[in-house]
């Protein structure tokens, strides 16, 4: 039994079944991944794929038990190089960091630049995504830390640890009549919000799923007129007069965006909650912790080896709100 051979299973898993794929992933020839699969069922004295002629179709059952003793074996072997690359370099390195769009542009760059006045020998990576696809590279190894709002918090694989909260605000352009109803101090409502076509985020995205049980419970149905996943293109539209824009408290900086009105909207919307996301069985570089505790002071060290190590239900409060 080697490497190689539960790399291949593992790949035929991710691309789908496909062998031409998974040898392009896997820099090797198509014959040479059929007989690295072959080789390890002989020796495990089973059939570990579903086959149709030549063709992989599925996992058989036995595959399926299996898969998972096949990923922590394989998750191992990195945590052992990762933490010999640790006792050899002790702060030289790569750390990869996958972020939704509005964490990178908006919550990380004073974090990404005190983090690399402290450690200029670590070459740091930010990967952009979904909060599904940040999970996803988190999950296939492809990133360390994942930054995001919405679905890391839904995978057990994961440690999602709360960061901070924040809320949701309307952004209109001058003259509008939801800004003369703020003017004349009336209380923006999702009744009155509706009845303008809105700009935000697509779902999925930058706490989109609580704009949308905000006006579900009022029984309420908006007009969305576009979605975007990035607050600067949403930001763009509403100035351009096609509607109404509701985005990240974090993604407006009123001295830059001065052709638009904020409103407050945290009475309409419930609060977001970003977590930084580790694999559960993932070996974290002192540099990676050094990260973590620059994004959010109060998870330090300790906190996140405690939260590694404590059940799935387990994890710190919210830090902070803004």
């Amino acid at each position: 039994m080697n490497f190689q051979q539960l790399r291949s299973v593992r790949e035929a898993v991710r691309q789908g079944f496909n062998l031409t794929a998974v040898a392009d992933a896997l820099h090797t020839s198509q014959p040479g991944v059929s007989r690295q699969i072959r080789e390890l069922e002989e020796e495990l004295g089973i059939e570990l794929f579903v086959r149709a002629g030549k063709r992989l179709t599925g996992l058989t059952p036995p595959g399926q038990a299996l898969l998972p003793i096949i990923e922590r074996m394989l998750g191992e072997a990195a945590n052992l190089k990762r933490a010999g690359e640790d006792f050899a370099r002790q702060d030289s390195g790569v750390l990869t960091v996958a972020a939704s769009h509005s964490q990178a542009r908006y919550a990380l760059p004073h974090v990404v630049r005190d983090f690399r006045a402290k450690h200029p020998r670590v070459n740091l990576r930010i990967h952009q995504g979904s909060p599904t696809q940040v999970a996803q590279m988190l999950l296939k190894g492809e990133a360390d830390l994942g930054v995001a709002t919405e679905a890391l918090a839904l995978y057990p694989e994961l440690v999602a640890l709360p960061c901070y909260q924040w809320t949701h605000v309307v952004l209109v352009t001058p003259g509008h009549p939801l800004a003369e109803d703020a003017d004349r101090g009336e209380p923006l409502s999702l009744q009155r919000l509706a009845e303008f076509g809105l700009i935000t985020y697509d779902e999925g995205y930058t706490g989109r799923s609580h704009i949308d049980d905000a006006f579900g419970r009022a029984q309420i149905q908006p007009s969305i007129v576009l979605e975007a996943m990035d607050a600067d293109v949403i930001k763009t539209y509403v100035e351009l007069g096609m509607g109404v824009g509701i985005v990240a408290a974090i993604a407006v900086d009123e001295q830059r965006d001065t052709g638009l009105l904020v409103l407050e909207a945290r009475h309409l919307f419930a609060p977001n909650t970003t977590r930084v996301a580790i694999p559960r069985a993932a070996y974290l570089r002192r540099y990676a912790f050094d990260f973590i505790e620059t994004f959010v002071p109060t998870l330090t060290r300790s906190v996140v080896e405690q939260a590694l190590a404590a059940s799935p239900d387990a994890a710190p409060p919210v830090s902070f709100e803004i």
